[in-house]
């Protein structure tokens, strides 16, 4: 199939079957409810560990007819290349993501995240796929924990794979991205259950993060399907906030205890680097880092973008856009 932008400016995905690793998580659950909508003529394969949440996921679905439902673990590749026979499209969004598990378990995080990732690119190369995206995160960026670490080896991995599929229709990709609203193992959830027993725990009163809808987070990977090239790393631009006004928003007037900064937590994330800033272009409404490698040329969409100040650093700490409380608020619902 061909891909590009649809009469409505989406990304066209007619008759395409798509495979979605973790797709049980809350990224594939919000990313099937759009394909559901958007692209009823689509085949979404689920691919994920965990056949309790898919029991749980087809029943919410309704049992709907676009859906299938594969078990397996990107560590296997085998059943990854299984997985993906006939697919056109994959989206990449397992791993292991919960910071402390990935400290504690360091070579568990290594093997889903990075020998996942390097399975995912030589399956989809194998199996014919046209187009790859890979979820990465603002913890991928000076990583200080193995999870951001892990993430950043993946998105190498991601990027590279171009060059191993040069001579094939094959092409990757990555989306980078902040925390996500009401994601499972957010700070969100967790201040929910601390509102109950009336006191809130916060790490440290200068934390900043950046944040982002599940919706925009979908919007994103289908801005990625339809206009890579391969080798780009999508960056949204996207508000900051304060984890005070986080707490101030879900639970105002409640007693907070600071209880420091947990192993492998930064004050304030990145999304960009100054490294990283004098590869990368400025769009309207995201920044879109563009490969080293002598295989990219000048010829790619991203010819008009605007180059980025020398130093400029993408911060949750210095970005322009902020919510407040009462933001927060309205975004939580």
């Amino acid at each position: 199939m061909t891909f590009g932008l649809g009469q409505d400016g989406g990304v066209d995905l007619s008759g395409a079957t798509i495979l979605l690793t973790g797709g049980t998580g809350s990224f594939g659950t919000a990313f099937t409810q759009r394909i559901i909508r958007d692209h009823p003529d689509t085949t979404l394969r689920i691919f994920s560990r965990d056949e309790l949440k898919q029991s749980e996921m087809a029943a919410r679905f309704g049992g709907a007819d676009q859906l299938r439902f594969f078990i397996g673990d990107i560590r296997n590749r085998s059943r990854l290349t299984r997985a993906m026979q006939g697919a056109d499209v994959v989206v990449h969004a397992a791993a292991m993501k919960q910071v402390p598990a990935c400290e504690y378990n360091p070579f568990e995080a290594v093997q889903t995240n990075i020998l996942g990732a390097q399975h995912v690119v030589d399956a989809a190369i194998d199996s014919g796929v046209e187009r790859v995206v890979a979820l990465s995160t603002d913890k991928a960026v000076n990583p200080v924990n193995i999870y951001g670490a892990t993430k950043l080896c993946a998105e190498k991995i991601f990027v590279q794979g171009n060059a191993y599929a040069a001579r094939t229709h094959t092409r990757f990709s990555c989306v980078r991205y902040g925390n996500v609203v009401g994601s499972r193992g957010s700070v969100i959830p967790l201040f929910w259950a601390q509102l109950a027993e009336g006191r809130l725990t916060i790490t440290d009163e200068r934390m900043t993060r950046f944040w982002i809808t599940l919706d925009e987070a979908v919007d994103l990977v289908l801005f990625a399907l339809a206009n890579s090239q391969g080798g780009e790393i999508f960056v949204p631009k996207i508000p900051s906030t304060r984890v005070v006004d986080l707490a101030e928003a879900i639970a105002p007037g409640i007693p907070v205890d600071l209880v420091g900064i947990r192993p492998g937590e930064k004050l304030h994330e990145l999304l960009l680097t100054s490294d990283e800033s004098r590869h990368a272009v400025e769009m309207d409404d995201r920044y879109v880092v563009l490969p080293e490698h002598p295989w990219w040329t000048s010829s790619s969409p991203w010819a008009a973008g605007r180059p980025l100040q020398e130093g400029f650093v993408y911060s949750s700490e210095t970005n322009a856009q902020w919510l407040d409380a009462d933001q927060i608020r309205t975004l939580l619902g």
